[in-house]
């Protein structure tokens, strides 16, 4: 153990013959020396790989009493999302609250202009920060990784502005090191596809509201039980459901009879056509289409 009660992977979590390099071994160290300069902590917490990864390593280094982790629920959000968030917490003992964040009664944010992140993160920060300050706890951070930072992210100019630090970028952890390291603690989530909330298959300009949500998310469980696995997009163009898959899978499931099936469940979920994109999955593709990105 590490002088702050921090379980180094040279002391058990290796299990399951998980290999970590070196760089990634010096980068979890000093995130721990990093959590151990702090009093306290609330972690920004989401289900997702990192902000798991960040929570459970939290508790690990400053203990139960120390650590808060927040999730916000709201109809951007799947429910089965945030069921999975708070059964994984549970499971490792980690202190967390949930709030309702109702991001979509801002009407900023339901307009859906490019930067429609800062809004919600605003909306997020501007309750964990009041809530930490009142519960004695020293510090916000989130999950945001090295990775993240060279990305379109509207909503990290939101967590600067409101003081929230960022310690798994501060230390350089990149996405593919904090898999390998959640792998190795034996996090479910360490091959978890990334899911950003539901707006983002809503292209920029088209108002989120609640129904488009929940047609969005209606469609996404139904061709998740259809056994389509790894990423996974629905995106919103008005009536017209398009299909992302992953490459690999792709071609599987052009086969008439399964996309047959994909149709029936994405008009079930209120959309009347549906096509599949030949292109495959790509992370912010409605960034490409308008523009906000590089292709």
């Amino acid at each position: 153990m590490a002088p702050n009660g921090f379980a180094t992977p040279d002391h058990g979590i290796e299990e399951g013959s998980v290999e970590i390099a070196a760089p990634a071994r010096e980068k979890e160290r000093r995130l721990a020396d990093w959590l151990g300069g702090r009093r306290s902590v609330v972690v920004g917490y989401s289900g997702g790989v990192d902000s798991t990864y960040l929570a459970v390593v939290a508790r690990e280094v400053l203990g139960r009493d120390r650590v808060l982790a927040v999730l916000g629920r709201s109809v951007s959000v799947p429910s089965d999302q945030v069921r999975d968030a708070i059964a994984l917490l549970a499971e490792r003992d980690v202190p967390l609250t949930v709030v309702e964040t109702g991001e979509v009664a801002d009407p900023r944010y339901a307009a859906n202009p490019v930067n429609r992140c800062y809004f919600c993160k605003t909306g997020l920060w501007s309750v964990l920060g009041p809530m930490a300050q009142s519960s004695g706890f020293e510090v916000v951070i989130d999950g945001t990784n090295a990775d993240d930072l060279g990305e379109y992210r509207p909503g990290g100019a939101a967590g600067r502005e409101h003081g929230v630090e960022s310690p798994l970028a501060i230390v350089g952890l990149r996405k593919d090191e904090v898999r390998d390291l959640s792998r190795a603690r034996g996090l479910r989530t360490w091959s978890q596809p990334a899911s950003p909330c539901l707006a983002s298959r809503i292209p920029y300009g088209t108002a989120v509201t609640a129904t488009r949500l929940a047609e969005v998310e209606r469609a996404e469980a139904g061709l998740r039980a259809l056994g389509i696995d790894g990423n996974l997009r629905v995106r919103h163009h008005g009536d017209l459901a398009r299909i992302e898959l992953d490459a690999r899978i792709l071609d599987a499931w052009l086969d008439p009879d399964r996309m047959a099936r994909m149709a029936r469940v994405c008009q079930a979920a209120g959309f009347e056509r549906v096509t599949v994109d030949l292109a495959g999955f790509r992370s912010g593709s409605l960034n490409i289409l308008d523009g906000v990105v590089a292709a």
